[in-house]
C-alpha cells in the first residue's frame, strides 16, 4: 500500500500497472486503495465484456474515452485528482494498454491504477504494442510471512519481533512461537483467499480446499491463455515441479520432465509459466561481478513456485507431516526452505541468483546491495556448517553475508567475511541487517 500512496503523491506519476500471479490480491488491493484515499473509484473489469473494450477501439483521445467510461458505463463523472479509475484484467483488452501511453501523455492528472494476472503471457501472444516508458510498475507476491503472522492475529510477538535489537538472540518466548507459526506458513501459504479463511477458521480441511481450487483454475488457464499445442507441454513441467525440487541439487533438468522429449521442445512452455507469473527462474553464477544480471547463466537455473504453500499441497506432503516433523517431510525441507527463502526475498525486491563452482561447490542465493554481493546460505534445520558458504568467502572476500537457518541471530565471521545468523522466520527483517552491517 505503501508503494501506492508515494505513487498516488508523485508529481511525475504515470498510469500504474500492478502485476502478480492470479489471485495473489491485486484486485482486492486495488480497491481498498482506491476507497482509502479517493473521493471516488471507477471500477472496469476487461476479461469478457467485448462492449467495455469497444470503447478503446475507436481511438486513443483520452477525453473522448473518459466521458465514455464515465457518463455512459458508469453514470457518473470522472474527475482527475479525486477519481481513481481501475482496470483490471487489462491484458484482455490490447487497446486499453495501448490507450495507457495516451494517457501518460495526455492526463497525466489522472490516477489509473491497472492490474493483470496475465499480462506478459498476452503480450507474447497478442503482439501487443507494450507503452514502454509510459507505465509505472509494481509486481506483487503472495502475502509474505510477516504478513501471515500480522493477520493470524499475531500483530504482538509481530511487534515485539520488529523491534527486537539484531545483536540479541531471541528469547524462547518468541522463537517457539515463531517456529510454529512458520509451519503453518508452510502449509498455508500466502495466498490471500486460502490466508483468509486459516485466520477465520484454523481450519486445513478448508484450506486444502481452497488451495486444490486455485491449483484447478491455474491448470485451467493453461486451455484457455496458451497455445494448443503447449497446453500438454505446460501439464507436464507444471507437475514434475515438486519431483525436481526434491532432488538434492533443485536444478530443473528438462529431461527429467518427459522421457524423450529436450529442452528446445519445452522451453517455450516453461517461459509461458514464469510469464504468467505461476513460477520463478533462479539463474547461475559462476564468476560473480556486478551487475549479477550481466554475469548470469541463463541456460542454467532451478524453478520454484510461487507460494510455498501452494508447493506444499502439490506435493502431496500433509499438514501432519509438516507439524510432526516426519521423515517424509525431512525429505522435502530443503525445497520448501528454498523456495520459502526465495519468496521472502522476492517480497523484498531483492532479486537473486546462485553460485555453482563446477561440481564441488553451491550457494543456494547471491543478490546486489548498495555494490556489494551478498553470499546466503540456507539450511532448513540448525546446523549452518557449510562448505559452499565458506569456499565463497574464500574466493571473493565478500564484505559480508548472511545464513539462513532454524538457528538463533548471531555474527560471527567466515573467512574474513562477517556472517549474520538470520532465522527463517526474521528473513523480512533482512534489510535492518543490511542498513547497517558493520553496526550489527
Amino acid at each position: 500500500m505503501r508503494r501506492l500512496v508515494d505513487w498516488k503523491d508523485s508529481d511525475d506519476r504515470k498510469p500504474m500497472l500492478l502485476t502478480g500471479v492470479r489471485q495473489c490480491g491485486k484486485t482486492y488491493l486495488c480497491k481498498e486503495f482506491g476507497s482509502r484515499y479517493f473521493e471516488d473509484v471507477a471500477y472496469f473489469y476487461f476479461e469478457g465484456n467485448k462492449g467495455l473494450a469497444s470503447v478503446f477501439e475507436y481511438d486513443f483521445n483520452v477525453d473522448r474515452i473518459l466521458d465514455e467510461l464515465g457518463n455512459i458505463i458508469q453514470g457518473k463523472k470522472i474527475i482527475p485528482g479525486k477519481t481513481l479509475v481501475i482496470f483490471d484484467e487489462i491484458q484482455a483488452c490490447p487497446s486499453a494498454i495501448t490507450s495507457l501511453k495516451y494517457f501518460c501523455e495526455n492526463k497525466r492528472e489522472l490516477h489509473i491504477l491497472c492490474a493483470g494476472s496475465l499480462l506478459g503471457v498476452a503480450i507474447k501472444r497478442e503482439q501487443i504494442s507494450f507503452p514502454v516508458g509510459k507505465v509505472d510498475r509494481l509486481q506483487m507476491y503472495p502475502l509474505s510471512f510477516s504478513e501471515f503472522l500480522r493477520a493470524d492475529g499475531q500483530e504482538a510477538l509481530y511487534e515485539g519481533v520488529r523491534n527486537y535489537r539484531l545483536d540479541r538472540s531471541l528469547p524462547e518466548l518468541y522463537t517457539n512461537r515463531l517456529e510454529q507459526a512458520l509451519k503453518y506458513y508452510y502449509i498455508v501459504g500466502g495466498m490471500p483467499e486460502v490466508a483468509a479463511k486459516w485466520v477465520e477458521t484454523h481450519n486445513i480441511t478448508e484450506v486444502e480446499r481452497l488451495q486444490d481450487n486455485i491449483l484447478q483454475d491455474y491448470s485451467s488457464d493453461f486451455a484457455k491463455h496458451a497455445p494448443k499445442t503447449d497446453i500438454p507441454k505446460l501439464s507436464w513441467i507444471w507437475e514434475s515441479i515438486p519431483k525436481q525440487l526434491a532432488k538434492d541439487n533443485h536444478k530443473f533438468i528438462f529431461s527429467h520432465v518427459k522421457k524423450g522429449k529436450r529442452s528446445s521442445e519445452l522451453e517455450d512452455a516453461l517461459e509461458w509459466l514464469v510469464d504468467a507469473g505461476l513460477v520463478y527462474k533462479l539463474e547461475l553464477v559462476s564468476q560473480p561481478e556486478l551487475p549479477l544480471s550481466f554475469c548470469a547463466d541463463a541456460s542454467f537455473f532451478k524453478v520454484y513456485l510461487s507460494d510455498v504453500g501452494l508447493l506444499r499441497r502439490k506435493s502431496g506432503v500433509s499438514y501432519k507431516t509438516i507439524m510432526e516433523n516426519t521423515e517424509m517431510y525431512r525429505n522435502f525441507k530443503g525445497a520448501f526452505t528454498e523456495n520459502f527463502v526465495l519468496t521472502e526475498l522476492l517480497n523484498q525486491r531483492i532479486h537473486p541468483y546462485f553460485w555453482r563452482s563446477g561440481n564441488t561447490a553451491e550457494l543456494d542465493f547471491l543478490f546486489e546491495y548498495e555494490d556489494e554481493i551478498v553470499p546466503v546460505e540456507a539450511k532448513a534445520e540448525l546446523n549452518t556448517r557449510a562448505k559452499s558458504y565458506r569456499q565463497y568467502c574464500r574466493t571473493y572476500h565478500p564484505k559480508y553475508g548472511f545464513k539462513f537457518s532454524m538457528r538463533n541471530t548471531g555474527v560471527h565471521e567466515v573467512e574474513g567475511t562477517k556472517t549474520y545468523s538470520i532465522p527463517l522466520y526474521l528473513i523480512w527483517r533482512l534489510k535492518d541487517f543490511l542498513k547497517e552491517p558493520d553496526t550489527m
